[in-house]
């Protein structure tokens, strides 16, 4: 007489679904990570690219004993540089950069040198890019999808007086990283946005920046979704 083998019982062990969990939440951890990495990369390389124009900036100056951008467009194409943005002849070799607040993300306002700046650094060698370029189109573009710009506002910028790179829609987490990385570490309240080399303000993008010293406002990232605008004195 045949005997009937018991039907097994089909599922998953405790165990079974314990190695699951911790395999899920492994690749989970490895994408979020991931995720860090790439946002820390962004961060660093905008801040790379603000510092280079620094460099950009001293190393004209050293060369060729002038500021950037403060030269008449006679003089930038006497060295062969392609282009015709020269500075205005009002304000042209007067050892000061012109460039109002307002202009930093338009590339060259009529009576500003900053279709100049970008011209003499590119043509220089110093900066990559077109020397070409005008308005808009010579700005650079950084990582996370805005634009870097220059201002000199004779008013001064942010409340501090001198030039400075822009960099505009930035999310909070980007602006609070460049804070620190210039600056250092924020204070308890994690406002750092009006003091120091590195100023910011938040708003629609582009945000021009402003001469005022920004309202104190902590990098929260739940509360803040509004693009800023960082600017770091160069």
């Amino acid at each position: 007489m045949k005997t009937r083998n018991k039907s097994r019982q089909s599922g998953f062990t405790l165990v079974e679904i314990a190695i699951v969990l911790v395999i899920i939440g492994l690749l989970l951890g490895g994408v979020l990570k991931g995720q860090e990495m790439i946002e820390n990369s962004k961060t660093k390389s905008i801040v790379n690219d603000m510092k280079a124009i620094q460099a950009a900036y001293y190393a004209y100056l050293d060369r060729y004993k002038a500021v950037p951008g403060d030269e008449a467009v006679a003089t930038l194409t006497a060295r062969g540089w392609t282009g015709t943005a020269g500075a205005p002849v009002a304000s042209a070799a007067n050892n000061i950069l012109d460039i109002g607040a307002a202009a930093t993300f338009t590339g060259g306002i009529a009576a500003t040198e900053a279709a100049t700046f970008w011209r003499a650094l590119r043509g220089s060698g110093l900066l990559a890019g077109d020397p070409t370029a005008v308005a808009v189109a010579a700005l650079p573009l950084h990582s996370g999808g805005g634009l870097i710009g220059v201002t000199a506002d004779p008013a001064g910028v942010y409340g501090l007086a001198g030039t400075f790179a822009c960099a505009s829609g930035l999310s909070t987490k980007q602006a609070a990283a460049i804070d620190t990385m210039v600056d250092g570490q924020l204070p308890a309240t994690n406002i750092g946005n009006n003091v120091g080399n590195v100023r910011s303000a938040t708003g629609a993008a582009p945000l021009a920046p402003t001469t005022v010293v920004p309202t104190g406002l902590a990098y929260n990232e739940t509360t803040t979704v509004t693009p800023w605008t960082v600017c770091m004195k160069i």
